[in-house]
């Protein structure tokens, strides 16, 4: 089955994110789907959408990772606001409409961290805008700025949730199918504000495997 599918306390994962979502006011959700993308299609369907506007946008072809399936999806949003980008299979404590009302006041992309223990970091300075990113296992850093770990710099891990402004599509242009989000925010983050939002209470957890079942369970029943 898609990892969309897989149950949680009775409910599959798409359910759980479709349900916070709407709970805080989301009307309009488009899901990127691959992996037996039919049964997450007939799930939705099967629901009425429960109650929303859900569109699909397919890469049944390529998965097309978060910025190239981000390029894809964002023709069937009807309007031009920000677009909260969320994976399933993240569970969260996070106060999204906070990170939403952050991103919509500013007019910037905002990315959802944390001082959560990695080995891969995002890098912001002073101001909380982008500048890097680091691997401190083996030590490899990209950024547009030479100079980057020799700077005054805050390394924080990133939860995969955050708000994509539109007006970073057009600089897309050039990035052609399957391509990290991150890969572009850091080939544009000298020319653009790309913002953190700090949260220090931010509780996570990836139900990428089988053997989290267990603990996404127990984290939903906290």
């Amino acid at each position: 089955m898609p990892k969309a599918m897989v149950p949680v306390n009775g409910k599959p994962l798409v359910q759980i994110l479709i349900e916070k979502l709407k709970a805080i006011g989301v009307t309009e959700i488009v899901i990127n789907v691959h992996h037996f993308a039919q049964q997450i299609i007939d799930f939705v369907e099967a629901n009425e959408h429960f109650g929303i506007n859900i569109k699909f946008s397919d890469e049944t072809d390529m998965l097309l990772e978060t910025g190239g399936g981000l390029k894809k999806a964002a023709r069937l949003f009807s309007n031009d606001k920000p677009i909260l980008v969320h994976n399933v299979d993240i569970l969260s404590n996070a106060d999204l409409p906070s990170l939403y009302d952050e991103a919509l006041t500013t007019g910037t992309t905002t990315l959802l961290v944390s001082q959560r223990q990695t080995q891969r970091y995002l890098l912001f300075d002073e101001t909380n805008r982008l500048v890097g990113w680091t691997n401190i296992a083996t030590g490899e850093v990209k950024s547009p700025y030479a100079d980057v770990m020799s700077r005054s710099v805050q390394k924080f891990a990133f939860s995969g949730i955050q708000v994509f402004h539109p007006s970073l599509l057009p600089l897309m242009d050039t990035w052609q199918g399957k391509f990290s989000i991150i890969d572009f925010y850091l080939s544009i983050c000298d020319k653009v504000s790309i913002k953190c939002h700090p949260d220090a209470q931010l509780q996570l957890l990836d139900v990428g495997k089988l053997d989290s079942i267990a603990k996404a369970e127990a984290f939903l029943n906290l």
